[in-house]
């Protein structure tokens, strides 16, 4: 069993947060799965693609924190992942709650960042600034997609034009950070 580094003693509340974000990330995934499923269901594969998109990144935050724990000699715990909600009254009530989660990890990331702060951990404050600079994205798009929609949102026509608009959003790889 390998020796646990001076830096994960010092840093417990910093590894904790960073296990539980890889946990949120995870979750984060199931929910736009759910999210796509949802909108599939409802014959909208426009509002289906955006919310895969967003999985797909939900997906590669969290492999981005597994490996940074790994990098760093810690311990990843990966813990239960609750069931996601499934239905959402309207296409906009679910848009709002992508805007809302988002927004909720823009917090925690905050939160992270002021942890590894408070312990001296410089090298997770760096490993965390992409991920705020992320945020700050992520919340924009976020916005932008949930505005679209609640402008159209009683307008069979309207929703139809979003839902193709939003069917072309690229995936994006994410780039990579030094070392991963």
């Amino acid at each position: 069993m390998p020796e646990r580094s001076r830096a994960e003693d010092r840093g417990g509340d910093v590894l904790a947060a960073l296990n539980d974000q890889l946990a949120n990330e995870l979750y984060a995934n199931h929910i736009y799965h759910a999210m796509q499923a949802y909108f599939l269901y409802h014959n909208l594969p426009g509002l289906a693609h955006w919310m895969e998109v967003q999985a797909a990144e939900e997906d590669t935050h969290a492999r981005r924190i597994f490996d940074f724990i790994i990098e760093r000699g810690w311990k990843v715990r990966i813990k239960a992942i609750p069931e996601p909600p499934h239905d959402w009254d309207t296409p906009t009530a679910a848009f709002q709650a992508a805007y809302d989660h988002e927004h909720s990890f823009t917090e925690i990331f905050h939160e992270m960042y002021r942890k590894a702060e408070a312990a001296g951990d410089i090298a997770t404050r760096i490993f965390l600034q992409w991920f705020i600079t992320e945020q700050v994205e992520e919340e924009a798009v976020a916005s932008e997609a949930l505005a679209k929609i609640k402008m159209v949102e009683s307008s069979p026509a309207g929703m139809y034009m979003l839902d193709r608009e939003l069917g072309q959003r690229p995936h994006q790889v994410a780039a990579q950070t030094p070392g991963l």
